[in-house]
């Protein structure tokens, strides 16, 4: 499962990140994963709820959000989104298509809970 080496990896930043603002825990975080990203969601909450014990992020919660593929044509200049793994352009049948979005595997935000702050 190399969704747990990709937690690892979130992990580290999650960790910089605290050190750099000087929080006390992470709250959440927001991770964009796109179809084509060879991530499955559900593998990564799995591995976040494994990796989180006895972490700062032990009480934090991941949010998943799926990035659909979406791709433009090269030859009509169409913009469209691919949800059947058909890469033929819907307008004009051109197989030329330049991917836009979908293979991304991003941290869109994490939350922080500071020293100075009371927790809720």
């Amino acid at each position: 499962m190399h969704e747990m080496s990709l937690i690892a990896g979130l992990f580290e930043i999650l960790e910089e990140k605290a050190r750099e603002h000087k929080a006390r825990s992470v709250t959440a975080v927001r991770l964009r994963v796109g179809t084509l990203s060879g991530a499955v969601p559900e593998l990564l909450e799995t591995a976040f709820d494994m990796y989180k014990k006895g972490t700062l992020a032990e009480k934090a919660a991941l949010v998943t959000i799926a990035v659909p593929v979406k791709v433009r044509c090269r030859a009509c200049g169409s913009e469209f989104e691919v949800d059947d793994y058909v890469f033929h352009c819907q307008f004009c049948g051109a197989a030329d298509l330049e991917i836009l979005s979908g293979t991304d595997l991003l941290v869109e935000s994490i939350e922080l809970e500071t020293e100075d702050e009371t927790p809720a």
